[in-house]
């Protein structure tokens, strides 16, 4: 009799907003049709329901006592850190005999960056077909904001992951709380890098209170401003892309397979403008300061991922 595979345990942020909620959970019942070969089951960290908590007990009831939980949130911040992880040490205490693997938020895996320029095709219309239109249009993309600075730089990660090889003007980042700049800050930015057309874009998954006040704060900033052209895009949604790459986390959860920056790595992965790199053998590389054998004044070092010839240097100290 084979094991029956873990079952999908999918963590959300949780919101004020009861369309974001309910958005969610829509998603977690659309991926359970999708899979009927796994339990799946979702919930919140704070704000809405279900809690995690009850999303597991749920799965316990089931009959599960194996899973894999897959963070649905675009960044690592506090809650991918930590809130979720303790969430899950608790819930082991209360069902004795679970075991659960965690898995990595979604980040901005390509699939997701195609989504994005999907939202500024649709925001653009026909004023956005050419790339000359495009050398005009500059976006601003609006993440969550947090207190933890690498969540930020996630987005500011992810702007310039989109900007690569598409062919705007630019892709600026702003924040919609709890980080500098602000929507009305960022398109001021714009403004002054030379902007001719703007789109805000929401680095959100789906609606709620947060890309509410992005959309709001966006409308007041372009009444203040009619000699500027602003529009507003849409959240990324719960687009087959995003169900396509939560079942692709799960996968590396169950495997173990958790890696470090592979979805957006040239070597692995065809991204525009770059797609003559793909699979590209890597040769070892040396620091200019290093003659390959000793490490010489400048305390030369072997840098990057790459694999060096099988043979070792020892090091006299």
């Amino acid at each position: 009799m084979t094991t029956p595979p873990p079952a999908l345990l999918i963590a959300g942020h949780g919101t004020r907003d009861e369309a974001g909620a309910e958005a969610f959970r829509d998603f977690v019942r659309e991926l359970g049709r999708r899979h009927p070969e796994l339990p799946v089951a979702g919930g919140f960290i704070e704000l809405s329901s279900p809690p995690l908590g009850e999303a597991v007990a749920e799965l316990v009831e089931r009959g599960v006592r194996r899973f894999a939980a897959v963070p649905l949130m675009l960044v690592s911040a506090g809650h991918a850190k930590g809130d979720i992880p303790a969430a899950l040490s608790r819930e082991k205490e209360r069902h004795p005999g679970i075991s659960y693997t965690y898995g990595r938020p979604l980040g901005p895996h390509p699939s997701l960056l195609d989504v994005l320029e999907r939202r500024l095709d649709e925001t653009l219309g026909e004023a956005g077909r050419t790339p000359a239109d495009r050398a005009e249009v500059t976006v601003l993309l609006v993440g969550r904001g947090s207190t933890d600075p690498d969540a930020n730089a996630e987005v500011h990660k992810a702007a310039r992951l989109l900007w690569e090889g598409r062919g705007y003007a630019g892709v600026e980042t702003a924040f919609v709380s709890l980080a500098a700049p602000d929507v009305p800050s960022g398109l001021d930015r714009c403004v002054r890098l030379g902007a001719r057309r703007i789109v805000v874009l929401p680095y959100f998954l789906f609606t709620g209170i947060l890309p509410d006040r992005v959309r709001q704060q966006t409308e007041d900033w372009a009444a203040a401003h009619p000699e500027v052209e602003v529009r507003s895009a849409d959240v990324i949604g719960p687009e087959p892309e995003l169900l396509d790459l939560v079942m692709e986390r799960y996968a590396e959860a169950v495997k173990g397979d958790l890696r470090m920056n592979c979805d957006s790595c040239v070597y692995r992965i065809a991204l525009p403008g770059f797609e003559d790199k793909v699979g590209l053998p890597q040769q070892p590389h040396f620091h200019p300061d290093d003659d390959g054998h000793h490490d010489g004044p400048g305390g030369g070092h072997h840098h990057g991922h790459h694999q060096h010839g099988g043979h070792t240097h020892s090091h006299a100290h």
